[in-house]
């Protein structure tokens, strides 16, 4: 009888099994950098999470807490094949719980999932690509302020918000998002298959929709919250351990990534990116 099994038949009695574990990496608020005083999602800072997640003893599934109105394609893209190359290396389950929003690339991230779970009033979908911005020229007019614009190539200064609009770098601009859309397309048929059950007309016009929808769509494979579809699938005693990332919580906050000395323009970029960040939450009207 070896070392263990002596151990299990002690005087005391068979000591309890210890609990299945599954970590929950937590994926909340804008894809993407938003300048250097705030920090959004990006693969450089969740590399080590996603790793760290995935090599805790006693691992069944790691779950995916997603609440975001999306933001990046390629940081979206990224944080994505890491946790699927990874689900596959290790062979285990991922499940992704979406808050409330999982739009655009937040939708991407919850792809990553096998299996994709919301509440009802959840915010799902969005599966397009859209760039905003501001244009003012004539408000330079107005204040009798010249642009100068000199460039190599000549494109280089394409879609200046201080320029009248130019209709063929618009024409080029749309065609830049058909090609991301048609990638994000595919990575959600990849993912979701014969699960999704609408047109493509409908399902990647960009439209989106609450969870009850997202489920009659094939968007997500049930309602259901973390704690109670977890327990329900691994017992009562499941641990579930949310796995964090290395720098405190208030350098995470403040996205303060890079250092002492930031300049006071530093600063104005970071307001700048902050009502941007707050454009994007209110489409979803949250």
């Amino acid at each position: 009888m070896d070392i263990a099994s002596l151990i299990h038949r002690c005087s005391f009695g068979r000591l309890p099994e210890p609990p299945p574990v599954v970590t929950v990496i937590r994926l909340s608020g804008v894809i993407g950098s938003l300048g250097p005083l705030r920090s959004g999602l990006t693969l450089s800072d969740l590399a080590p999470v996603i790793e760290r997640a995935f090599k805790a003893p006693r691992l069944k599934a790691v779950a995916l807490q997603v609440n975001s109105p999306g933001g990046s394609p390629v940081q979206s893209a990224l944080i994505a094949k890491r946790i699927r190359d990874l689900a596959e290396e290790k062979k285990i389950p991922v499940l992704a719980f979406c808050e409330d929003a999982a739009a655009s690339g937040g939708y991407w991230l919850a792809c990553a999932a096998d299996e994709i779970f919301a509440d009802d009033s959840s915010i799902l979908g969005s599966i397009g690509v859209i760039s905003a911005g501001f244009g003012f020229p004539e408000l330079l007019k107005r204040f009798g302020v010249e642009r100068r614009v000199h460039t190599a190539g000549e494109r280089k200064g394409m879609l200046d918000p201080f320029l009248d609009e130019d209709p063929k770098e618009v024409t080029r601009l749309k065609a830049i998002q058909k090609d991301m859309h048609a990638t994000f397309i595919a990575t959600v048929k990849a993912r979701r298959g014969e699960r999704l059950k609408g047109s493509d007309k409908a399902l990647f016009s960009g439209e989106f929709w609450t969870g009850k929808k997202a489920l009659d769509l094939g968007l997500i494979d049930g309602l259901g919250h973390l704690r109670a579809v977890m327990r329900e699938r691994y017992g009562e005693k499941v641990h579930l351990k949310p796995v964090d990332g290395a720098r405190p919580w208030w350098r995470r906050r403040l996205g303060l990534s890079q250092g002492p000395g930031l300049a006071e323009g530093a600063w104005a970029a970071g307001l700048l990116s902050a009502a941007e960040e707050r454009a994007l939450w209110s489409r979803y009207g949250l």
